[in-house]
């Protein structure tokens, strides 16, 4: 088992949950798993293998580097609050977009348009917890079906203020199967949410290679 790189936990275990999980294994890293109901925990780390472990929320957090919130924009507002002692110090990954079905069978935001979830969340950060926003830039089925690709990784697109973590979120990204690329600080995050210019469901409305970045 590899002792040199950074715990990381994945807190929520829907679709995209489920295959950030799946990816990391596939890229050799360990994973803690954690969800509302342990039970969904438990089956995953059996399907999964080895390289998971299941637990409850608190000790997920605790016990990571890193920790994946892979959950709705409002419900990482309330784990922020709820688990505030535990997230201290934490490396924190938002891939969520603030989004709600429109009852068209779209979605629509639920912030205002010229807002991020990850510069509202970087406002209300645990104390000395720092944040990227990373893992959110493609829908569920392309993180699935475009990891681990080769022999030319797709990307995955990520910002953070704290360039003293680069090296881990671009790692966790590697893990994962794609090639990250830094769009900026957290002022940035619009970019890479759903409806902007970097998004799958926005300006770029596809899984690219780095080399494809050039021409748009």
């Amino acid at each position: 088992m590899e002792t040199n790189k950074s715990k990381v936990a994945v807190i929520g275990l829907g679709n995209i949950g489920k295959v950030v999980a799946a990816n990391l294994v596939k890229g050799n890293r360990e994973v803690i798993v954690a969800s509302h109901k342990l039970v969904d925990a438990k089956a995953l780390a059996s399907k999964l293998g080895n390289l998971v472990k299941a637990t409850d929320v608190p000790t997920a957090i605790r016990e990571a580097d890193i920790v994946i919130l892979a959950v709705w924009f409002n419900t990482i507002q309330e784990l922020f609050k709820q688990f505030a002692n535990e997230f201290q110090g934490k490396i924190i990954v938002d891939p969520s977009n603030p989004i709600a079905p429109d009852g068209k069978g779209g979605f629509k935001k639920i912030i205002n348009a010229q807002e991020s979830a990850g510069q509202l969340l970087s406002g209300m950060l645990p104390k000395e917890a720092k944040l990227a926003k990373a893992l959110g830039s493609l829908g569920a089925g392309s993180l699935e079906s475009a990891a681990h690709q080769s022999p030319e990784a797709s990307v995955l697109f990520y910002a953070t203020d704290e360039k003293d973590i680069d090296a881990k979120i671009e790692e966790l990204i590697k893990d994962s199967g794609f090639d990250p690329v830094h769009v900026g600080g957290i002022n940035q995050s619009i970019r890479i949410e759903v409806f902007g210019d970097l998004h799958e469901f926005g300006g770029l409305g596809k899984t690219v290679k780095r080399g494809e970045l050039k021409q748009l």
